[in-house]
């Protein structure tokens, strides 16, 4: 059998094993030892797990819990071995990080030879600096974790699982790991401003793209809490503002460091402490007398007050209390110790402020560091070429189109002019003259002005808008070209022309994009919010008390995972949000559906899918809550007790099951319902009749992505789907007269 590898890869792997057969032999002496540093690390995690480590997270767990809660929340092991496989996998896991650092040192020499390692010797107090930060940093993201962020959110969790009627017991393997992983994710997270100061000095990202680029880095902390955080409003603020914090630090220190690698002269701590003498001293007064007042005047006792009447167990203990000094004299203490905090934070304003006030130029002491979005038409006109030399077509399309959007045509021309200057583009007048061919300017049209002067007046601005629109055509041009080696009909008819069609009909939507996503988030908001305000718990109660009688106690409903009930109530309502939307774009999407011969019929259909969809939805879930999920529900519970079992239900599964039997009815009864809708919409008798297998090949993946993780029940939730489609298969053979008749004609897309 013929290698699927070629000649050349083959060479290179077994290059590359043969490098790293002698890397490791070169090493083989060394190894042991870190193999012992290795089994150290093990042992000692195993060792702290089961002394002292266990122990401290319950305490964490439990500390702002009220005596009420903590005495309900709980941490279980569910399987024999899962406390010692845990310890196990933990010691392994903090073994092998123990054991990288000894690896690098022992492989440095080879690494050197390799290229992998500077050849020049760095100082060992940049290294062990360098390494005492980042150590630093993530000290103080994972202890913001676990004193700030933990006890406050697993109070908050417990609560609510209570008020809900779920009772907080906590698989230990999934407890374990959702601390450990947050807390690794906080102490990564804590080495952003050396990350941002790293990249930033080195050339590799540069600070201005940290700085304008702030916008985006914010989403991204927000998208980043979503996942690694609970997906609760509350826990979320938790998570983002202290990391946005963090960034807005972390531009402080790489501006700093840019500027010192720079121009190395333009820092001077103590000159623009002089420069703003006044707002530093205005507050080391601001300070020190704030929290001089806060101990002298009543503000603790106030403050005090207010947190007991919230139940929060937090206090402002008497100053000095602890350390035998006396109250007045440690207020002063505490007053000086915030004074010189203060001076800190305004010296280090100041500093920036110093930094921030020079021009663009001097203050890089580079050319190429001008940042050309901050400029003027005049000034772009002005910058130096080397701000442009290194400056590629799209970028400067992006800075011109940026200009257009703010207004300023004028720049944007000069931005395009500039650019050609530089890079051997001419003057720029030839793209205005293609700009009048294509009949996108005119050098006497109403504007007056034309050319490449004449950014007051419409012609300037078409003959620029030509201009960027042959510029943007010649390298769109080029990508197709070299995407599709000149074949781009031959690619369309390889596929169909679905690619076409279907990017036609996304392209309907886009104008209507903020429409549904505001129906989208509504309504997932709207779902959430009932939820999270009660409604988990209404539904719960509704259904424990259809228990049969002779169930005593009712159905017992615990939470593995910290987070479990909230995860179930985001995806719920994001199902509810998609059902929702599902209408309002099938209503914008229908013309171009219609014109690419997916569906007949007017728009006025659109008024019919959706009440037949909304009715058999509703009808069904009607149904299912009424008489199926009771019944079911109460079956089941009846079978454990009369099995002498203790009814306990996971939440997730126990509501799921809810889910399935409810608005999971109203699915099954929207199945026959569409495949009518779709036949009166130009879809035939005879394609559902004859794509049955690729229907239950969609019906399977369905079943995958929605049920548990478990074969069983893709499969419970498979039979009924394939049952629903076998009577719209059948009430289709009775409507359509078996095939003879359809209720409109076929689609050219989907006529057999």
């Amino acid at each position: 059998m013929a290698s699927a590898l070629d000649e050349d890869t083959q060479q290179s792997l077994a290059e590359g094993r043969e490098s790293a057969k002698a890397f490791l032999r070169s090493i083989q002496k060394d190894l042991q030892k870190v193999f012992v540093v290795f089994l150290l690390g093990f042992l000692a995690t195993f060792w702290a797990l089961r002394v002292y480590i266990w122990d401290f997270l319950y305490t964490v767990t439990k500390s702002n819990m009220s005596p009420a809660v903590a005495a309900e929340a709980d941490v279980i092991a569910t399987t024999p071995f899962e406390v010692i496989l845990l310890q196990a996998k933990i010691g392994l896991i903090v073994g092998a990080i123990t054991a990288i650092p000894p690896l690098i040192y022992v492989s440095r020499g080879e690494l050197r030879a390799r290229g992998a390692w500077p050849q020049s010797p760095v100082a060992r107090w940049k290294v062990a600096g360098i390494g005492l930060l980042g150590v630093g940093l993530f000290s103080v993201g994972v202890g913001y974790g676990i004193y700030a962020f933990f006890p406050i959110m697993f109070s908050f969790l417990a609560g609510f699982g209570l008020e809900a009627g779920i009772q907080p017991t906590y698989s230990i393997v999934m407890w374990t790991e959702f601390i450990v992983f947050l807390s690794l994710s906080f102490g990564l997270a804590g080495q952003m401003p050396l990350m941002i100061t790293g990249l930033s000095y080195s050339g590799i990202v540069q600070y201005e793209t940290f700085r304008d680029k702030w916008r985006y880095a914010v989403v991204a902390i927000f998208v980043f809490g979503a996942v690694f955080s609970p997906p609760d409003p509350f826990t979320q603020l938790m998570w983002a503002f202290p990391l946005i914090a963090l960034y807005g630090f972390s531009l402080y220190l790489a501006k700093l460091v840019v500027t010192a690698q720079r121009s190395s002269d333009r820092i001077d701590v103590l000159g623009a402490a002089r420069n703003h003498w006044n707002v530093v001293g205005g507050a080391a007064v601001l300070g020190g007398g704030f929290v001089y007042a806060f101990y002298e005047y009543g503000g603790r006792t106030a403050v005090n007050d207010l947190l007991r009447l919230v139940n929060s167990d937090w206090r402002f203990l008497e100053p000095g209390a602890g350390l035998g000094v006396d109250p007045a004299t440690a207020a002063g203490i505490y007053a000086a110790a915030w004074a010189l905090v203060f001076v800190v934070v305004a010296t280090l304003w100041a500093v920036y402020a110093d930094l921030d006030t020079t021009s663009a130029g001097y203050q890089y002491g580079d050319p190429a560091a001008i940042d050309v979005r901050e400029l003027d038409a005049a000034g772009v006109r002005a910058a130096p070429a080397a701000a442009f030399a290194e400056m590629d077509e799209e970028e400067s399309l992006a800075l011109a189109q940026a200009a257009i959007d703010d207004d300023r045509p004028e720049k944007a021309q000069a931005v395009l002019d500039r650019f050609d200057e530089v890079n051997g583009g001419g003057d720029g007048t030839g793209e205005n003259e293609a700009g009048d061919e294509s009949g996108n300017a005119s050098a006497t049209g109403p504007g007056g002005a034309g050319g490449a002067g004449g950014a007051g007046g419409s012609g300037g601005q078409d003959g620029l808008m030509g201009a960027m629109q042959d510029r943007t055509s010649r390298a769109g041009s080029t990508f197709l070209s070299g995407l599709t080696d000149g074949e781009e009909e031959a690619a369309e008819d390889d596929i169909g022309g679905y690619y076409t069609d279907l990017k036609f009909i996304f392209d309907s939507l886009r104008s209507r994009s903020f429409r549904l996503v505001a129906v989208f988030g509504s309504v997932m908001a709207a779902a959430f919010t009932w939820l999270y305000l009660g409604g988990l718990a209404t539904v719960r109660n509704d259904l424990e008390r259809r228990v049969p009688a002779e169930v005593e106690g009712g159905i017992n409903i615990i939470t593995l995972h910290p987070v479990e009930a909230l995860i179930f109530m985001v995806k719920f309502s994001v199902l509810l949000g998609l059902v929702a939307v599902f209408p309002v774009a099938l209503y914008y999407a229908w013309p171009a559906l219609r014109e690419r011969g997916f569906v007949a019929g007017r728009i006025w259909q659109v008024y019919l899918w959706a009440g037949a969809l909304l009715g058999g939805l509703l009808g069904g879930f009607a149904l299912g809550y009424a008489y199926i999920a009771p019944g079911l529900i109460g079956w089941l519970v009846t079978d454990a007790r009369l099995a002498d079992m203790i009814i306990t239900y996971q939440v997730s599964d126990f509501l799921w099951l809810v889910v399935y039997t409810t608005i999971g009815i109203g699915f099954l009864a929207d199945i026959p319902i569409a495949m009518i809708l779709l036949n009166n919409a130009g879809v035939p008798y005879r394609v559902f009749r004859n794509r049955w297998r690729e229907a239950t090949v969609g019906i399977m993946l369905f079943a995958a992505v929605f049920t548990p993780a478990d074969v069983i029940t893709m499969f419970l939730a498979t039979l009924p789907l394939m049952a629903a489609y076998g009577v719209g298969v059948g009430l289709l053979f009775l409507v359509t007269f078996g095939g003879r008749r359809n209720l409109s004609p076929p689609s050219k897309l989907v006529e057999p």
